[in-house]
Parts: C-alpha cells; structure tokens; sequence
C-alpha cells in the first residue's frame, strides 16, 4: 500500500511556506519541494523525525 505525503495540504492550512519549513528544519529547500510533489517514491525516516521534532516544538506537543 502506497504512502501519502501532504506536505502541501499541510503547509496550506498552516499557512507556511516550503522555503519557511526548510528554515525551520533544517532541511534542503529542494527536499521539502520533493515532498510536496506527487511524485515522491521514498522518504528517509530522519526526514520524518526532524519534521516531526520541529511540528512538536512549534505546536507545544510533546508526545513519546
């Protein structure tokens, strides 16, 4: 079964932008670009951790 990114949905209703989440990250802008396209075909899961650390530290969450 197939994974879903929606980065893009996300950044929308958060109203960020990639460039403003790649700063935020840490993360190559050319990467968050990646990963709001439809064509993403893998994604590192330190990737997934550095965005999820970076979500909990801008929303007050902080869950194990």
């Amino acid at each position: 079964m197939p994974i879903t990114i929606k980065l893009k949905e996300i950044l929308k209703k958060r109203d960020l932008s990639q460039r403003e989440l790649a700063r935020m990250t840490g993360l190559r802008p050319n990467t968050i670009s990646h990963l709001c396209s439809d064509n993403v075909d893998r994604v590192y899961l330190s990737t997934l951790e550095t965005m999820q650390s970076v979500r909990q530290r801008h929303s007050g969450v902080n869950r194990g």
